[in-house]
């Protein structure tokens, strides 16, 4: 069965996340860039797993050939981005926009006004350019998060 087709713009759909995507999310999240240097301890070792993208609202972002182009995971209850990811060589071409689009779709259809973002420090201008704003900053957790994280709020029905 192929997956549904919920999305799409310039060559680019979006579509539920099924269980032989499991390796190639894992993937995009041990091979990015913006997990390198002192970040990289974050991302080592991790995986996502069938049961994962089976658990969460995993969405992917798939090119006309077929290529897994960056992914979110929305957690509906309380309603938190859990992880969103985009290819290195794929940024740049309007796909982030893309997902937190459809992420506030989905999150509206299940009723949320709003989506609690904790962010890679990097990233958190991304979020702001899409409509977040800060609303705080979550304290390091050592030894699995070893930096403070920007806190923000995405409204469902705001935009940039």
């Amino acid at each position: 069965m192929r997956p549904r087709v919920t999305d799409r713009h310039g060559g680019v759909h979006i579509r539920r996340a099924v269980a032989r995507d499991a390796k190639r999310l894992t993937r995009l999240v041990t091979g990015s860039r913006a997990y390198e240097g002192p970040y990289a301890p974050m991302v080592a070792g991790y995986r996502i797993g069938p049961d994962y993208i089976e658990a969460h609202a995993v969405h992917v972002a798939v090119g006309d050939d077929g290529r897994v182009l960056g992914f979110y995971a929305l957690i509906l209850s309380p309603p938190e981005l859990d992880l969103m990811f985009v290819a290195d060589d794929a940024q740049g071409r309007g796909i982030g926009r893309l997902l937190v689009g459809h992420l506030r779709e989905e999150a509206r259809r299940a009723g949320a006004d709003a989506v609690r973002v904790v962010a890679h420090p990097p990233a958190e201008g991304f979020y702001r350019s899409v409509g977040a704003r800060r609303t705080g900053t979550v304290a390091a957790r050592p030894p699995a998060v070893m930096w403070d994280r920007p806190e923000l709020t995405l409204t469902v029905d705001g935009g940039p």
